[in-house]
């Protein structure tokens, strides 16, 4: 974003001291707003130059003051051109954090998808299912791995995803994890959801996940014949757990159970009917 910068060094009559010294102050315009800061220097009224914004003449104090005014001027651009080399938004606000030294709270992307994931498994049950649960843990892995494959970092600020992380983020899904789209679309959408989260709270100025273009492709689903269902119910298995898998898709193939529903199925759910058969 393009900024407008200008500094200026002046005196306020309003604020003398008892001894009829003026404070000096400086001011950095930054797109129109304007920072009011005290340089704790003070003047004579008639030996300051408004037009220059310095001390008049060649005096001691002179050279003292107007050479401190020009370390604080110097410091004022150096803090700019710090801020452009380090792609960070320059307005009235961030750049008096920056200039006067205080740190901005940053918002780390992977603490909020934790703290998101957390709140998640607690309301298990309630609002969330475990399966979902388990799917943006999944993306929660996927999103660190990349930022260690792709930044060598364990977590950003959250101002720092765009469209290109994003992209990035898919291609490393699709290339590196290995991931069909589908999959791969999923797991950025869990992702998409903590960034919105984050622009919804006001942590970010826009939605970088706007311009974003993945999509779910439709698959055809295919089903198994008769004849294929009578050759696994005869196959022989080695490994009793491969049995049990092989019973459980058979069981979901005649009853209709989705696969979570057999997960979850007990004992209890199980009663003879008035047909004296098990239902």
């Amino acid at each position: 974003m393009k900024h407008k910068m200008s500094i200026l060094f002046y005196v306020k009559s309003s604020k003398a001291s008892k001894n009829g010294l003026l404070p000096i102050y400086q001011r950095i315009t930054i797109n129109g707003t304007r920072i009011e800061l005290s340089t704790s220097k003070f003047v004579e009224k008639s030996k300051w130059n408004t037009s220059a914004g310095k001390i008049k003449g060649n005096s001691e104090e002179a050279r003292l003051i107007n050479s401190y005014l020009d370390i604080l001027n110097a410091k004022a651009y150096e803090t700019e051109k710090w801020m452009v080399n380090n792609n960070l938004e320059i307005n009235a606000q961030t750049f008096k954090n920056k200039f006067l030294g205080v740190e901005e709270r940053q918002r780390k992307l992977m603490v909020i998808f934790e703290d998101h994931n957390k709140r998640m498994k607690e309301l298990i049950g309630k609002e969330f299912a475990i399966n979902t649960y388990k799917k943006y843990e999944t993306a929660l892995s996927h999103t660190k791995d990349f930022l260690k494959y792709q930044y060598n970092l364990n977590d950003i600020s959250i101002k720092q995803v765009d469209i290109a992380f994003i992209n990035d983020f898919d291609f490393y899904l699709r290339n590196t994890k290995n991931c069909n789209n589908n999959s791969t679309i999923k797991y950025i959408r869990n992702f998409g959801k903590i960034v919105k989260q984050c622009y919804v709270n006001g942590w970010i100025e826009k939605d970088p996940f706007l311009n974003y273009k993945g999509k779910v492709k439709e698959i055809e689903r295919t089903y198994l014949s008769e004849d294929e269902i009578e050759s696994l119910l005869n196959k022989e298995f080695k490994i009793k757990r491969l049995e049990l898998v092989r019973d459980m898709f058979i069981f979901s193939c005649f009853t209709g159970l989705a696969y979570i529903d057999v997960f979850n199925l007990t004992k209890s759910n199980i009663v003879i009917g008035i047909d004296c058969k098990f239902q």
